[in-house]
């Protein structure tokens, strides 16, 4: 089968619904010279494709500490803004909601304004909405605050891969791999330091949630130099000269009928139920080793550990995915680990805790996979734009309800049997339609029927 970069250089389409990650070294080279092309703008763009990279490795860092943060310290927040259960569930299901909301809006901006400042833009918002919603008052006001810095991560989400796809075309695999451990670092990083730094500031859980604004920050300043930059990238798809930011968006394509696709629905479905436990995961798992004796700053080690299993397998799976005719396979074996996780939690969630962190954590790399399978259930450059906007966006509102009940039942039943054995049931069907979705077919060939 021929691999995913091999694919992706014979599509001439601009716009990818895939994300990417990668080998640093292959990542930062430059994507190639045009013939006849002058050494002072192959060295002009060689500078930007390496400032890209670097801007989507800071953007992949910020795109999930808003809420891995806050689940470290999910109890203080609770109990300094008086926060019920269920409350608390609804506030973890917070970010699915986003992402389905503002997702949806991000390729009209794009054709609008241009891929690169949109991601600006939602990095601005990212850096607003951390540093206001601890002191901006009450749950309400955290709720606003929150989805700000969540409403910049949805558009990052959407449209960084379409940056990776057009500034990256030889390589998007090995971005993809480049993109998904930043993501899991990110993740990772703020599960693990949160509750130190928390204590380092003086215990306020508001600094400690706020400090990330920072990092954010950070990340702002390359994206402000790429929106200045608008040279097209070199490589089959630049005919020559400058292009306009709506041709920098992407053609206009043909639409297919993507929802008389069972592969997309299938995936779609895949992508919404995985999204409910990593959401899960995130939201509330250090409270369920906190309700059982552990302390808060192991907790919050332990969740990173569960975040932190993303770096390596991130890299390793989507390589794995791109050589089987059929993913399955990945998807029985991730659904094993969840299973073998959720059931040590039940039965003995301080005894084995470490093992549990990590089964949890190989089980949540079914992100990278599902990204890496709406690469592959597409032909054209064009049907992967579509079926991973349908995907994700239909995937998220599968997902909303999953944190939120997880609430209302660890409220009502006053422990954590009833939400684990609802995390436990979930990942039945998950590894159903993950199957369905990982046979050899296209939705194209699919939605033409």
């Amino acid at each position: 089968m021929a691999s995913e970069e091999t694919r992706t250089v014979k599509s001439t389409t601009n716009i990818s619904g895939n994300v990417g990650s990668s080998a640093v070294s292959d990542s930062l080279a430059p994507t190639g010279k045009r013939i006849g092309e002058q050494p002072e703008k192959a060295s002009t763009h060689a500078w930007t494709t390496r400032l890209f990279a670097v801007g989507i490795v800071l953007a992949a860092l910020n795109l999930r500490p808003a809420i891995t943060s806050l689940g470290a310290l999910l109890e203080e927040v609770r109990d300094g803004l008086g926060m019920s259960g269920s409350v608390a569930g609804l506030l973890t299901s917070v970010p699915p909601l986003c992402f389905a909301v503002f997702g949806v809006m991000a390729p009209r901006l794009a054709r609008r304004f241009g891929p690169a400042a949109v991601v600006c833009a939602g990095m601005v918002l990212i850096t607003a909405g951390l540093l206001i919603r601890p002191y901006i008052g009450g749950t309400a006001g955290f709720l606003v605050g929150s989805a700000l810095a969540l409403m910049g991560i949805a558009v990052s989400n959407v449209l960084m891969p379409v940056i990776v796809k057009r500034w990256f075309p030889d390589r998007v695999g090995s971005m993809t791999g480049l993109y998904s451990m930043a993501l899991a670092l990110g993740t990772s990083a703020a599960a693990a330091v949160t509750v130190p730094m928390t204590d380092a500031l003086g215990g306020s859980w508001r600094s400690g949630l706020a400090l990330w604004a920072a990092l954010a920050a950070a990340a702002v300043l390359p994206w402000i130099a790429l929106v200045r930059h608008r040279e097209a990238p070199s490589g089959p798809e630049a005919s020559g000269g400058q292009r306009s930011r709506a041709r920098e968006a992407g053609p206009a394509q043909p639409a297919l009928r993507i929802t008389r696709s069972r592969t997309a629905w299938a995936l779609a479905v895949f992508f919404g139920l995985q999204a409910t436990a990593a959401y899960i995961t995130m939201g509330w798992m250090a409270q369920i080793f906190r309700d059982a004796g552990v302390s808060a700053g192991t907790a919050g080690l332990l969740l990173a550990v569960t975040m932190v299993m993303g770096v390596p397998l991130a890299f390793v799976i989507p390589r794995l995915a791109t050589r089987l005719p059929r993913q399955g396979p990945i998807v029985i074996a991730l659904g094993v680990c969840g299973l073998a996780g959720y059931a040590g939690l039940y039965l003995a969630p301080a005894g084995g805790a470490w093992a549990w962190a990590v089964l949890l954590g190989i089980a949540n790399c079914a992100f990278p996979l599902a990204l890496t399978m709406v690469g592959m259930r597409a032909r054209t450059g064009a049907g992967v734009a579509q079926l991973s906007a349908f995907a994700q966006s239909t995937g998220y509102l599968i997902s909303i309800p999953g944190p939120l009940l997880v609430g209302v039942l660890y409220q009502h039943s006053g422990g954590w049997g009833l939400p684990i054995a609802l995390m436990a049931g979930l990942m039945v069907p998950q590894m159903a339609v993950g199957v369905l979705a990982g046979r050899n077919r296209t939705v194209e060939d699919e939605a033409a029927r």
